[in-house]
């Protein structure tokens, strides 16, 4: 069949931009139809400061009848473009498709050629333009509905993807814990050490200080986080901006900071999985209706999943076992009588990163779901690398 690409360039085109997944994944009882805000933002300069220093464009695929029948964004990020890579590497992302080779490797090939005018030599799909908290990988291993935030989807996307020529980059792994069940031996024996030595603090955080705490993030993110391949430093306005962006949804109870004579050295960051509300609300909007919903999920049912965002420890702190006393100090107040969370989820660990992997089974996480972030090298001559190893 003879599909044609159309821009993404006005309301209408942007709309069925938003659509085509609703009615692709329409009987599927895992998808959850994100906010429509949250994927718009992606794609709107206001919002989006990559627009500043990089280029985005989208595709819809229509067949001969006009119906849509696909859809991809492609992107160059000039700050990460050689970040650690032997080529200059642009990003695919927001691929749907109906189950057509054709149609696929067409909007695959609207990428590239898109990509190599732009000097690119690579590209990584699929990604996000943004940071990689959201909208990073595809999902090939867990039937499951998604955490806020992870993509789902269909089954046969992977051999779309590597009949095309896409290889396996990197893994990312989905760890799932049962809140109540207690920790290994070995694991607590390893943080009552660390917890009672009074040079060690650990605390909940506290609404009213959140700007300390932006900063404290910052501080041990910029140490723990930022020597990782294609992770950048925080500035102290994006980590304000992304603590206050928490602020509506932040549970003191899970979001742990840990300190070494009052230096800031660990943090344990969780939030509610809020796709547990946008299942019930099922209208992508945050308008009165969906606000209203939210709110009764919110006060009448309750969020029993959360999320773990991200955890880290400064280098020097690492292996004392403070990985192990932040978790147990989680774990004496995730215990405690009326606490709401029955499991949480570890998202978005990366098979380059074993010590991550190794803390994630080490407080009793079960690998649960598997999403993969594939590269495809232009030159297919040219040797194709993985990321780094962290040590």
């Amino acid at each position: 069949m003879n599909y044609s690409l159309v821009e993404v360039k006005d309301k209408s085109t942007a709309k069925a931009f938003i659509q085509l997944p609703v009615r692709l994944y329409r009987t599927n009882p895992y998808w959850i139809r994100p906010l429509d805000k949250d994927i718009e933002k992606v794609f709107d300069p206001a919002q989006n400061k990559l627009f500043q220093q990089g280029e985005c464009i989208r595709w819809l695929l229509q067949s001969p009848s006009g119906e849509i029948v696909g859809r991809v964004a492609a992107f160059v990020n000039k700050k990460t473009m050689l970040a650690d890579n032997d080529q200059p590497t642009g990003g695919m992302g927001f691929f749907e498709c109906i189950d057509d080779r054709a149609a696929a490797h067409q909007l695959f090939d609207a990428c590239k050629q898109w990509l190599s005018a732009r000097g690119m030599e690579a590209m990584d799909g699929p990604i996000n333009f943004g940071e990689r908290d959201a909208w990073w990988g595809l999902l090939v291993e867990g039937e499951a509905p998604p955490n806020f935030g992870m993509p789902y989807h269909f089954s046969y996307y992977q051999a779309l993807f590597t009949e095309y020529g896409f290889q396996e980059y990197f893994k990312q792994f989905t760890y799932k814990r049962i809140v109540s069940d207690n920790l290994h031996r070995i694991v607590v024996a390893k943080a009552e050490r660390i917890l009672n030595n009074p040079d060690y603090r650990f605390t909940t955080v506290d609404k009213k200080q959140l700007p300390k705490y932006a900063e404290d993030f910052r501080a041990i993110y910029n140490k723990a986080w930022s020597k990782h391949d294609g992770v950048a430093e925080l500035t102290q306005e994006q980590a304000s901006n992304l603590i206050g962006q928490m602020k509506p949804i932040l549970d003191e109870r899970i979001i742990y900071f840990g300190y070494f004579k009052e230096e800031p050295v660990a943090f344990y960051i969780h939030i509610p999985d809020l796709n547990q509300a946008f299942k019930f609300m099922n209208t992508g909007k945050f308008d009165l209706i969906g606000i209203a919903k939210f709110l009764w999920f919110k006060y009448f049912v309750g969020f029993d999943k959360m999320i773990g965002l991200v955890f880290g420890v400064v280098p020097e702190h690492q292996g004392r076992g403070v990985e192990a006393a932040i978790v147990e100090f989680c774990r004496r107040i995730v215990h405690l009588p009326g606490f709401p969370y029955k499991t949480m989820e570890m998202n978005w660990i990366g098979d380059f990163n074993p010590k991550m992997m190794k803390v994630a089974e080490m407080v009793g996480g079960k690998h649960e779901k598997t999403h993969i972030t594939y590269r495809f090298l232009f030159d297919p001559a040219r040797e194709f690398k993985k990321p780094t190893v962290i040590k």
